[in-house]
């Protein structure tokens, strides 16, 4: 969720917890994100509110005090995993490489964000990760959208994240809540639960099939 003001990113939570979805990240790239976060906590307490494109101590600390479960970084930065560490907050910071995907998961993340994954390849580039690094949940994001999603659950992702392609540009504008609630439920239907596929949990590293 990057959004405008705080009460467009209610409206944005609502219509997404509507469609059924359980997990929101909301970008410290919004309007007052520490605010919404607060707010979504209180109105949303059966979802999983956490902090997305956090960069600084300063916004680790902030998100964590306003309540953040969870929280995303387009980068490895091993002092902000540690604060989280500390804090027992989850953080599943960027990655692209081997190398630098190894490098996060040793340090601590409880997943591994690859960041920017279209850009890459799509799902043949994480399938290709899969075989070497089978041990490590990755979260493919950047350029996921409904179509490609179910490849990337079958290349082995443990979640995809996903921003324009389930709060369109042009249903903010008009403020088409509803099409927003019916884009979450096809999203919500991608997941394949019924399928041998991971669920991530995030208060812990531990993994379930």
């Amino acid at each position: 969720m990057r959004s405008p003001s705080v009460a467009v990113g209610e409206r944005m939570a609502a219509a997404a917890i509507a469609g059924g979805l359980s997990y929101l990240e909301v970008t410290w790239t919004s309007d007052r994100p520490g605010v919404l976060i607060e707010r979504l906590r209180r109105l949303f307490p059966e979802v999983q509110i956490g902090a997305g494109t956090v960069m600084t101590g300063e916004a680790v600390t902030e998100a964590i005090a306003a309540g953040a479960q969870f929280l995303f970084s387009p980068h490895l930065d091993e002092s902000l995993l540690e604060m989280a560490i500390a804090a027992e907050v989850p953080m599943i910071p960027g990655a692209l490489t081997p190398t630098e995907i190894i490098q996060a998961w040793q340090a601590g993340a409880t997943a591994v964000k690859v960041f920017p994954i279209a850009a890459m390849g799509g799902s043949q580039y994480l399938r290709s990760l899969r075989v070497p690094l089978a041990g490590i949940p990755l979260i493919p994001t950047g350029g996921v959208t409904q179509e490609s999603a179910p490849a990337f659950f079958e290349a082995g992702a443990v979640a995809v994240g996903v921003s324009t392609g389930l709060f369109a540009p042009s249903d903010l504008a008009a403020e088409n809540w509803q099409a927003i609630e019916a884009r979450s439920r096809a999203w919500r239907e991608i997941y394949p639960l019924s399928t041998p596929a991971r669920r991530l949990t995030l208060y812990s590293k531990n993994w379930s099939e």
